[in-house]
Protein backbone atom coordinates (compact mmCIF):
# COMPACT_ATOMS: atom_id res chain seq x y z
CA UNK A 1 0.00 0.00 0.00
CA UNK A 2 2.86 2.35 0.93
CA UNK A 3 4.69 1.52 -2.31
CA UNK A 4 1.57 2.25 -4.35
CA UNK A 5 1.10 5.58 -2.56
CA UNK A 6 4.73 6.54 -3.18
CA UNK A 7 4.41 5.59 -6.85
CA UNK A 8 1.28 7.71 -7.26
CA UNK A 9 2.96 10.62 -5.51
CA UNK A 10 5.97 10.35 -7.81
CA UNK A 11 3.71 10.31 -10.88
CA UNK A 12 1.86 13.37 -9.59
CA UNK A 13 5.18 15.18 -9.09
CA UNK A 14 6.32 14.32 -12.62
CA UNK A 15 3.00 15.42 -14.06
CA UNK A 16 3.14 18.70 -12.11
CA UNK A 17 6.68 19.35 -13.37
CA UNK A 18 5.55 18.73 -16.97
CA UNK A 19 2.60 21.10 -16.53
CA UNK A 20 4.90 23.74 -15.09
CA UNK A 21 7.29 23.50 -18.05
CA UNK A 22 4.42 23.85 -20.53
CA UNK A 23 3.16 26.92 -18.68
CA UNK A 24 6.66 28.40 -18.70
CA UNK A 25 7.04 27.78 -22.43
CA UNK A 26 3.63 29.34 -23.06
CA UNK A 27 4.52 32.39 -20.97
CA UNK A 28 7.84 32.77 -22.82
CA UNK A 29 6.18 32.60 -26.26
CA UNK A 30 3.32 34.90 -25.27
CA UNK A 31 5.69 37.61 -24.11
CA UNK A 32 7.83 37.19 -27.23
CA UNK A 33 4.82 38.43 -29.20
CA UNK A 34 4.37 41.27 -26.74
CA UNK A 35 8.02 42.25 -27.29
CA UNK A 36 7.32 42.67 -30.99
CA UNK A 37 4.10 44.61 -30.45
CA UNK A 38 5.60 47.00 -27.91
CA UNK A 39 9.12 47.38 -29.27
CA UNK A 40 8.92 47.05 -33.04
CA UNK A 41 5.38 47.68 -34.26
CA UNK A 42 5.88 51.46 -33.69
CA UNK A 43 9.09 51.32 -35.78
CA UNK A 44 7.28 49.33 -38.48
CA UNK A 45 4.61 52.02 -38.70
CA UNK A 46 7.28 54.74 -38.66
CA UNK A 47 8.93 53.11 -41.67
CA UNK A 48 5.51 52.94 -43.33
CA UNK A 49 5.58 56.74 -43.34
CA UNK A 50 3.28 57.47 -40.40
CA UNK A 51 3.98 60.47 -38.14
CA UNK A 52 4.48 60.38 -34.39
CA UNK A 53 0.92 61.64 -33.88
CA UNK A 54 -0.48 58.95 -36.19
CA UNK A 55 1.49 56.27 -34.34
CA UNK A 56 0.06 57.68 -31.11
CA UNK A 57 -3.45 57.25 -32.50
CA UNK A 58 -2.69 53.67 -33.56
CA UNK A 59 -1.15 52.99 -30.17
CA UNK A 60 -4.24 54.37 -28.38
CA UNK A 61 -6.63 52.02 -30.23
CA UNK A 62 -5.31 49.05 -28.25
CA UNK A 63 -5.89 50.48 -24.80
CA UNK A 64 -9.28 51.83 -25.89
CA UNK A 65 -10.58 48.48 -27.08
CA UNK A 66 -8.95 46.73 -24.13
CA UNK A 67 -11.39 48.49 -21.81
CA UNK A 68 -14.19 46.49 -23.41
CA UNK A 69 -12.23 43.39 -24.46
CA UNK A 70 -10.85 42.71 -20.97
CA UNK A 71 -14.26 43.03 -19.34
CA UNK A 72 -15.95 40.96 -22.05
CA UNK A 73 -13.40 38.15 -21.85
CA UNK A 74 -13.45 38.21 -18.06
CA UNK A 75 -17.23 37.81 -18.02
CA UNK A 76 -17.08 35.10 -20.70
CA UNK A 77 -14.44 33.21 -18.72
CA UNK A 78 -16.58 33.31 -15.57
CA UNK A 79 -19.77 32.40 -17.40
CA UNK A 80 -18.44 29.56 -19.55
CA UNK A 81 -15.84 28.34 -17.05
CA UNK A 82 -12.93 28.36 -19.48
CA UNK A 83 -9.70 30.22 -20.09
CA UNK A 84 -8.08 27.84 -22.55
CA UNK A 85 -10.81 28.11 -25.20
CA UNK A 86 -10.75 31.90 -24.99
CA UNK A 87 -6.98 31.84 -25.52
CA UNK A 88 -7.54 29.75 -28.66
CA UNK A 89 -10.03 32.31 -29.97
CA UNK A 90 -7.84 35.31 -29.14
CA UNK A 91 -4.66 33.89 -30.65
CA UNK A 92 -6.41 32.78 -33.83
CA UNK A 93 -7.86 36.29 -34.12
CA UNK A 94 -4.34 37.71 -33.81
CA UNK A 95 -3.11 35.53 -36.65
CA UNK A 96 -5.90 36.73 -38.93
CA UNK A 97 -5.50 40.43 -38.14
CA UNK A 98 -1.69 40.45 -38.46
CA UNK A 99 -2.07 38.72 -41.84
CA UNK A 100 -4.43 41.51 -42.94
CA UNK A 101 -1.76 44.15 -42.26
CA UNK A 102 0.56 42.94 -45.05
CA UNK A 103 -1.10 44.63 -48.05
CA UNK A 104 -2.37 47.73 -46.22
CA UNK A 105 -0.75 51.12 -46.72
CA UNK A 106 -3.46 53.63 -45.77
CA UNK A 107 -3.56 55.04 -42.26
CA UNK A 108 -7.33 54.60 -41.84
CA UNK A 109 -7.27 50.90 -42.75
CA UNK A 110 -4.21 50.33 -40.56
CA UNK A 111 -6.07 51.88 -37.61
CA UNK A 112 -9.08 49.64 -38.23
CA UNK A 113 -7.04 46.43 -38.48
CA UNK A 114 -4.94 47.32 -35.42
CA UNK A 115 -8.17 48.07 -33.55
CA UNK A 116 -9.27 44.50 -34.33
CA UNK A 117 -5.82 43.10 -33.53
CA UNK A 118 -5.77 44.73 -30.11
CA UNK A 119 -9.22 43.33 -29.35
CA UNK A 120 -7.64 39.88 -29.59
CA UNK A 121 -4.28 40.82 -28.08
CA UNK A 122 -5.03 42.94 -25.02
CA UNK A 123 -6.97 40.34 -22.95
CA UNK A 124 -4.18 37.76 -23.31
CA UNK A 125 -2.11 38.91 -20.32
CA UNK A 126 -4.96 39.18 -17.76
CA UNK A 127 -6.30 35.76 -18.80
CA UNK A 128 -2.80 34.27 -18.74
CA UNK A 129 -2.16 35.70 -15.28
CA UNK A 130 -5.40 34.15 -14.06
CA UNK A 131 -4.37 30.81 -15.56
CA UNK A 132 -0.93 30.94 -13.93
CA UNK A 133 -2.38 31.89 -10.55
CA UNK A 134 -4.93 29.08 -10.70
CA UNK A 135 -2.34 26.55 -11.85
CA UNK A 136 -0.19 27.03 -8.75
CA UNK A 137 -2.75 25.11 -6.68
CA UNK A 138 -2.30 22.06 -8.92
CA UNK A 139 1.39 22.27 -9.83
CA UNK A 140 2.72 23.60 -6.53
CA UNK A 141 4.79 26.16 -8.44
CA UNK A 142 4.33 29.80 -7.34
CA UNK A 143 3.06 32.31 -9.90
CA UNK A 144 6.34 34.29 -9.88
CA UNK A 145 8.43 31.25 -10.85
CA UNK A 146 6.33 30.82 -13.99
CA UNK A 147 5.74 34.51 -14.80
CA UNK A 148 9.49 35.06 -14.70
CA UNK A 149 9.73 33.15 -17.99
CA UNK A 150 7.48 35.78 -19.53
CA UNK A 151 10.04 38.41 -18.57
CA UNK A 152 12.79 36.24 -20.06
CA UNK A 153 10.75 35.75 -23.24
CA UNK A 154 10.24 39.49 -23.58
CA UNK A 155 13.89 40.31 -22.86
CA UNK A 156 15.50 37.72 -25.12
CA UNK A 157 13.02 38.23 -27.95
CA UNK A 158 13.29 42.02 -27.86
CA UNK A 159 17.06 41.80 -28.27
CA UNK A 160 17.16 38.95 -30.81
CA UNK A 161 14.39 40.47 -32.92
CA UNK A 162 16.29 43.77 -32.86
CA UNK A 163 19.36 42.05 -34.30
CA UNK A 164 17.25 40.32 -36.96
CA UNK A 165 15.36 43.46 -37.98
CA UNK A 166 18.58 45.47 -38.10
CA UNK A 167 19.73 43.25 -41.00
CA UNK A 168 16.38 42.46 -42.65
CA UNK A 169 14.49 45.72 -42.22
CA UNK A 170 11.18 46.39 -40.48
CA UNK A 171 9.18 44.58 -43.19
CA UNK A 172 9.99 41.32 -41.38
CA UNK A 173 8.19 42.51 -38.24
CA UNK A 174 4.88 41.00 -39.33
CA UNK A 175 6.27 37.56 -40.33
CA UNK A 176 8.02 37.35 -36.95
CA UNK A 177 4.74 38.15 -35.24
CA UNK A 178 2.98 35.36 -37.15
CA UNK A 179 5.65 32.91 -35.97
CA UNK A 180 5.45 33.85 -32.28
CA UNK A 181 1.64 33.88 -32.28
CA UNK A 182 1.51 30.47 -33.99
CA UNK A 183 3.93 28.95 -31.45
CA UNK A 184 1.88 30.39 -28.58
CA UNK A 185 -1.35 29.03 -30.07
CA UNK A 186 0.13 25.55 -30.44
CA UNK A 187 1.27 25.58 -26.82
CA UNK A 188 -2.23 26.46 -25.59
CA UNK A 189 -3.45 23.07 -26.83
CA UNK A 190 -1.10 21.46 -24.28
CA UNK A 191 -2.37 23.56 -21.38
CA UNK A 192 -4.89 22.46 -18.79
CA UNK A 193 -8.01 24.59 -18.42
CA UNK A 194 -7.50 25.48 -14.77
CA UNK A 195 -10.54 26.86 -12.97
CA UNK A 196 -11.24 28.44 -9.63
CA UNK A 197 -14.26 28.21 -7.38
CA UNK A 198 -17.50 27.09 -9.01
CA UNK A 199 -19.46 29.45 -6.79
CA UNK A 200 -21.35 32.09 -8.72
CA UNK A 201 -19.99 35.59 -8.23
CA UNK A 202 -22.19 38.31 -6.77
CA UNK A 203 -21.42 41.13 -9.20
CA UNK A 204 -23.69 43.59 -7.38
CA UNK A 205 -21.45 43.28 -4.31
CA UNK A 206 -18.39 43.91 -6.44
CA UNK A 207 -19.79 47.13 -7.92
CA UNK A 208 -20.69 48.35 -4.43
CA UNK A 209 -17.08 47.70 -3.46
CA UNK A 210 -15.82 49.80 -6.39
CA UNK A 211 -17.74 52.81 -5.07
CA UNK A 212 -15.81 52.86 -1.79
CA UNK A 213 -13.59 55.99 -1.42
CA UNK A 214 -10.42 53.96 -0.74
CA UNK A 215 -10.87 52.00 -3.96
CA UNK A 216 -11.78 55.05 -6.06
CA UNK A 217 -8.76 57.03 -4.81
CA UNK A 218 -6.34 54.17 -5.46
CA UNK A 219 -7.51 53.57 -9.02
CA UNK A 220 -7.47 57.34 -9.69
CA UNK A 221 -3.82 57.62 -8.63
CA UNK A 222 -3.07 54.42 -10.54
CA UNK A 223 -4.44 56.08 -13.69
CA UNK A 224 -2.03 59.02 -13.28
CA UNK A 225 1.13 56.93 -12.83
CA UNK A 226 0.12 54.38 -15.46
CA UNK A 227 -0.35 57.22 -18.00
CA UNK A 228 3.24 58.28 -17.36
CA UNK A 229 4.38 54.66 -17.72
CA UNK A 230 2.48 54.22 -21.01
CA UNK A 231 3.88 57.46 -22.43
CA UNK A 232 7.39 56.09 -21.95
CA UNK A 233 6.52 52.62 -23.20
CA UNK A 234 4.64 53.80 -26.28
CA UNK A 235 7.22 56.32 -27.50
CA UNK A 236 10.55 54.94 -26.31
CA UNK A 237 11.28 53.15 -29.60
CA UNK A 238 10.31 56.21 -31.67
CA UNK A 239 12.42 58.43 -29.39
CA UNK A 240 15.48 56.22 -29.77
CA UNK A 241 15.03 56.05 -33.55
CA UNK A 242 14.82 59.86 -33.74
CA UNK A 243 18.04 60.06 -31.73
CA UNK A 244 19.77 57.85 -34.31
CA UNK A 245 19.59 54.47 -32.57
CA UNK A 246 19.55 51.25 -34.59
CA UNK A 247 16.90 48.56 -34.18
CA UNK A 248 19.43 46.42 -32.31
CA UNK A 249 19.98 49.25 -29.81
CA UNK A 250 16.21 49.55 -29.38
CA UNK A 251 16.15 45.81 -28.73
CA UNK A 252 18.92 46.19 -26.14
CA UNK A 253 16.84 48.82 -24.36
CA UNK A 254 13.91 46.42 -23.99
CA UNK A 255 16.29 43.59 -23.05
CA UNK A 256 17.72 45.62 -20.18
CA UNK A 257 14.31 46.70 -18.91
CA UNK A 258 12.84 43.19 -18.98
CA UNK A 259 15.92 41.58 -17.38
CA UNK A 260 16.08 44.22 -14.67
CA UNK A 261 12.60 43.35 -13.39
CA UNK A 262 13.45 39.68 -12.80
CA UNK A 263 15.53 40.06 -9.60
CA UNK A 264 13.07 42.65 -8.26
CA UNK A 265 10.15 40.24 -8.63
CA UNK A 266 12.13 37.58 -6.75
CA UNK A 267 13.19 39.98 -3.98
CA UNK A 268 9.69 41.36 -3.51
CA UNK A 269 8.28 37.85 -3.50
CA UNK A 270 10.67 36.93 -0.68
CA UNK A 271 10.92 40.14 1.36
CA UNK A 272 8.15 42.42 0.06
CA UNK A 273 5.76 41.46 2.85
CA UNK A 274 8.09 43.20 5.32
CA UNK A 275 7.25 46.60 3.80
CA UNK A 276 3.95 48.46 3.66
CA UNK A 277 2.43 48.82 0.19
CA UNK A 278 1.87 52.60 0.09
CA UNK A 279 5.48 53.56 1.00
CA UNK A 280 6.72 51.23 -1.75
CA UNK A 281 4.30 52.83 -4.24
CA UNK A 282 5.54 56.29 -3.19
CA UNK A 283 9.16 55.25 -3.78
CA UNK A 284 8.33 53.70 -7.18
CA UNK A 285 6.45 56.84 -8.28
CA UNK A 286 9.33 59.14 -7.28
CA UNK A 287 11.78 56.93 -9.16
CA UNK A 288 9.48 56.99 -12.20
CA UNK A 289 9.65 60.80 -12.07
CA UNK A 290 13.46 60.71 -11.91
CA UNK A 291 13.72 58.17 -14.70
CA UNK A 292 11.48 60.15 -17.07
CA UNK A 293 13.22 63.43 -16.21
CA UNK A 294 16.59 61.89 -17.11
CA UNK A 295 15.25 60.70 -20.48
CA UNK A 296 13.87 64.21 -21.16
CA UNK A 297 17.29 65.80 -20.67
CA UNK A 298 19.44 63.25 -22.52
CA UNK A 299 20.56 63.44 -26.15
CA UNK A 300 22.69 60.28 -26.39
CA UNK A 301 20.56 57.20 -27.23
CA UNK A 302 23.07 54.89 -25.51
CA UNK A 303 22.53 56.71 -22.20
CA UNK A 304 18.75 56.51 -22.65
CA UNK A 305 19.15 52.75 -23.07
CA UNK A 306 21.05 52.61 -19.76
CA UNK A 307 18.14 54.33 -17.98
CA UNK A 308 16.03 51.28 -18.87
CA UNK A 309 17.73 49.53 -15.94
CA UNK A 310 15.53 51.73 -13.74
CA UNK A 311 12.60 49.67 -15.00
CA UNK A 312 13.40 47.38 -12.07
CA UNK A 313 12.78 49.97 -9.35
CA UNK A 314 9.90 51.65 -11.18
CA UNK A 315 7.70 49.11 -12.96
CA UNK A 316 9.01 46.12 -10.99
CA UNK A 317 8.19 47.63 -7.61
CA UNK A 318 5.02 49.39 -8.72
CA UNK A 319 3.35 46.52 -10.57
CA UNK A 320 3.92 43.79 -7.99
CA UNK A 321 3.09 46.08 -5.06
CA UNK A 322 -0.09 47.33 -6.74
CA UNK A 323 -1.34 43.77 -7.16
CA UNK A 324 -0.57 43.15 -3.49
CA UNK A 325 -2.42 46.30 -2.46
CA UNK A 326 -5.44 45.28 -4.53
CA UNK A 327 -5.61 42.04 -2.54
CA UNK A 328 -5.87 44.23 0.56
CA UNK A 329 -8.53 46.52 -0.95
CA UNK A 330 -10.61 43.85 -2.66
CA UNK A 331 -11.61 40.54 -0.98
CA UNK A 332 -10.65 37.17 -2.48
CA UNK A 333 -14.25 36.65 -3.65
CA UNK A 334 -13.72 39.42 -6.22
CA UNK A 335 -10.01 38.93 -6.94
CA UNK A 336 -10.32 38.12 -10.66
CA UNK A 337 -12.68 41.03 -11.28
CA UNK A 338 -10.37 43.32 -9.32
CA UNK A 339 -7.51 42.26 -11.60
CA UNK A 340 -9.70 42.97 -14.62
CA UNK A 341 -10.38 46.52 -13.40
CA UNK A 342 -6.66 46.94 -12.71
CA UNK A 343 -5.92 45.86 -16.30
CA UNK A 344 -8.53 48.28 -17.67
CA UNK A 345 -6.90 51.20 -15.83
CA UNK A 346 -3.27 50.12 -16.25
CA UNK A 347 -3.51 49.08 -19.90
CA UNK A 348 -6.74 50.60 -21.16
CA UNK A 349 -7.70 54.08 -20.04
CA UNK A 350 -4.10 55.18 -19.45
CA UNK A 351 -3.13 53.89 -22.88
CA UNK A 352 -5.87 55.90 -24.59
CA UNK A 353 -4.78 59.07 -22.79
CA UNK A 354 -1.07 58.52 -23.40
CA UNK A 355 -1.60 57.58 -27.05
CA UNK A 356 -3.84 60.50 -28.00
CA UNK A 357 -2.39 63.19 -25.75
CA UNK A 358 1.14 61.84 -25.97
CA UNK A 359 1.11 61.61 -29.75
CA UNK A 360 -0.03 65.24 -30.02
CA UNK A 361 2.53 66.50 -27.49
CA UNK A 362 5.38 64.46 -28.98
CA UNK A 363 4.70 65.73 -32.52
CA UNK A 364 3.88 69.34 -31.60
CA UNK A 365 6.25 70.14 -28.74
CA UNK A 366 8.97 67.51 -29.04
CA UNK A 367 10.58 64.78 -27.01
CA UNK A 368 11.79 66.87 -24.05
CA UNK A 369 8.38 68.40 -23.28
CA UNK A 370 6.77 65.00 -23.74
CA UNK A 371 8.94 63.31 -21.10
CA UNK A 372 8.81 66.32 -18.76
CA UNK A 373 5.01 66.01 -18.71
CA UNK A 374 5.33 62.27 -18.03
CA UNK A 375 7.73 63.04 -15.17
CA UNK A 376 5.28 65.59 -13.79
CA UNK A 377 2.50 62.98 -13.80
CA UNK A 378 4.72 60.61 -11.82
CA UNK A 379 5.36 63.37 -9.27
CA UNK A 380 1.61 63.97 -8.99
CA UNK A 381 1.06 60.24 -8.38
CA UNK A 382 3.76 60.22 -5.67
CA UNK A 383 2.02 63.16 -3.97
CA UNK A 384 -1.29 61.32 -4.20
CA UNK A 385 0.12 58.20 -2.56
CA UNK A 386 1.72 60.30 0.19
CA UNK A 387 -1.64 61.94 0.92
CA UNK A 388 -3.37 58.57 0.90
CA UNK A 389 -0.76 57.11 3.26
CA UNK A 390 -1.13 60.01 5.72
CA UNK A 391 -4.92 59.77 5.71
CA UNK A 392 -4.88 56.00 6.25
CA UNK A 393 -2.37 56.26 9.12
CA UNK A 394 -4.50 58.88 10.86
CA UNK A 395 -7.67 56.82 10.45
CA UNK A 396 -6.09 53.58 11.71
Amino acid sequence: MGATSSSMQAQTTIHAAKETNILRAYSFASYATLALVVSYFPLYFLDQGFSGQQIGIIYSTGPFISIFANLLMGIASDKYRTIKKLLHLLLFGQLVTVSLLFPIESFALTCFVMFCFYFFQMPINPLSDSLLLLSSTYTGTPYALIRIFGSLGFAISAYVFGLVLKHTGSTYTLPLALITISVTLLLTFLLKDYQGSVRKMNFSGFFKLLRKPKVIVFFSILLVISTAHRMNEGFLAVTLRQMGASDSLVGLAWLLSACSEIPIFFLLGKYGHKFKELPLLIVASILYAVRLLIVAKMSDPSLVVVTQLMHSVTFGIFFSTSLRYISYLIPDDFRSSGQAIFAVVWNGISGVISGLMGGFVFTTFGRETFFLIASGLACAAAAGFVAKYVVERRSS
